[in-house]
């Protein structure tokens, strides 16, 4: 079944129930159309019954059967079946009919209807009694009348085989019908999938839902829905090849031509180390720009359900821990304000990606000798963290562009224009966001970063997730 086509599965699924349903139907008519013919059958053979009956009289002590043509001519048809009769005494004595014909058994004061043979031959038969009086005296009389069933099975044709031509044409008729109708309806589909085969590889245009049926329209709506979003993540997967073609091109082409320089033997010594320390320092650069530019692609692609319980306190002692030494070599006091857990949902990689890159760009733009600030607070149901510093700050036009890639407010300081932008998909990637203000004292720069403060509910979810991969 589920290799057939669509159109032959739709096919079946209406013709195989209405086929069923005529045959039930014509089943159930065939038992009507034979409980009528019974009917009629039978009331024919009571009534020639009854007919004969009362001309049955007492006649010098002794009984007259006369058999009025009317007893007979109910029973006329062109099917022309044989009508048997006997008329019997109290005494089983035969007073007139044809002696072969079977007498049931029992006989009451109720007419007998029973089914016999007669010379082979199917006979439906019907036995009336009745007593008749004379000079007080009272004799039973019984009368039988039986027919051959060829007008039976007649009549039952009659009834149930036009019944039964009009539902088997029925049948045909959807089965004709039926596919013409699905091949007119599903044109537009078809259209639609030529529009789709048709399409260029690059080609991310929503599809047109015009003409359509509206579950089709609904359908369509859905699959453009995911165009747009394949449209976006296609924008910015080309803005990003762009951008690392751009920022990798300027330090290779640093590198080659420190390399060519070094390489030239017309160079002293102290002229080709001079351009080996460039070289590597070049390399260091495009080194960096690479990493951050592998973190950036991770924290946009990575999964939003790949969360779990994540101290904030414990992040941000872990990255002060390895960029202390960084601190000291510029004379920054590098701090920290965390007074107990501050629980999030979130992946701890990355977390450690967005503290590392907020305290890095504190401490390398903060003149020598100034102060770094890493703080973890609460505020209701969202933890808080604030990176502080005292250096030179970011003017307020510059603090809605440096979110930008590549973007740098600042060119005294070497940098990669990334740090910012890794920071913003990180904490929308945990449902957080970004802020950016001047330092406590008006100078300097507070970045705020705010996150959802992980739930007791969460916490139930994750004890039966660990429950079942147990």
């Amino acid at each position: 079944m589920l290799q057939l086509d669509l159109r032959t599965r739709l096919v079946v699924w209406l013709l195989v129930p209405l086929a069923v349903f005529i045959l039930v139907t014509g089943w159930t008519s065939y038992e009507a159309a034979q409980q009528t013919a019974e009917l009629i059958e039978d009331t024919a053979l009571l009534s020639s019954a009854r007919t004969i009956i009362e001309d049955i009289e007492w006649v010098d002590g002794s009984f007259t059967a006369t058999i009025p043509p009317a007893a007979l001519e109910l029973f006329a048809s062109p099917y022309k079946d044989q009508v048997f009769y006997k008329v019997v005494s109290g005494h089983n004595r035969l007073l007139t009919g044809n002696p072969d014909l079977a007498t049931p058994p029992q006989i009451g004061t109720q007419p007998v209807l029973f089914d016999t043979t007669l010379d082979g031959v199917p006979v439906r038969a019907v036995a009336f009694s009745r007593e008749l009086y004379d000079s007080g005296n009272a004799e039973r009389v019984v009368v039988i009348v039986g027919k051959t069933q060829a007008s039976r099975h007649g009549m039952l044709a009659d009834l149930w085989r036009p019944q039964l031509i009009r539902e088997c044409l029925m049948l045909a008729f959807v089965a004709v019908l039926v596919p013409l109708g699905l091949a007119v309806e599903l044109r537009p589909l078809l259209k639609l999938r030529d529009d789709v085969a048709g399409r260029q590889p690059l080609q991310i245009e929503p599809m047109h839902a015009e003409g359509l049926p509206r579950e089709l329209q609904l359908i369509v709506d859905a699959i453009n829905q995911c165009i747009a979003q394949l449209k976006l993540h296609a924008q910015a997967q080309r803005q990003f090849i762009a951008d690392a073609a751009h920022q990798l091109r300027t330090p290779l082409a640093l590198l080659d031509a420190q390399l060519q320089y070094a390489s030239r033997s017309d160079r002293d010594e102290t002229q080709g180390w001079n351009a080996l320390l460039g070289a590597r320092r070049s390399t260091e650069k495009m080194k960096k720009v690479t990493t951050q530019l592998l973190l950036l692609a991770q924290a946009e692609s990575a999964p939003r359900r790949t969360r779990s319980k994540t101290d904030m306190a414990a992040v941000v002692a872990s990255v002060l821990e390895e960029l202390i030494i960084a601190a000291q070599r510029s004379n920054i006091d590098l701090g920290a304000e965390i007074d107990g857990d501050f629980m999030v949902a979130g992946n701890s990689e990355l977390l450690t990606a967005l503290v590392t890159n907020l305290v890095d760009n504190a401490i390398r733009y903060t003149q020598e000798g100034g102060r770094v600030t890493a703080a973890v607070g609460r505020e209701g149901e969202t933890v808080v963290l604030h990176v502080i510093d005292n250096g030179p700050g970011i003017a307020a036009d510059d603090r809605a562009r440096v979110f930008e890639r590549f973007y740098r407010a600042s060119a005294s300081t070497e940098g990669t224009g990334l740090g910012l932008s890794i920071v913003r998909e990180i904490a929308r990637l945990h449902d957080g966001n970004v802020d950016l203000g001047p330092g406590p004292e008006g100078t300097g720069l507070t970045v705020t970063v705010r996150f959802p403060a992980w739930t007791s509910a969460e916490d139930d979810h994750e004890t039966i997730a660990s429950r079942g991969q147990c």
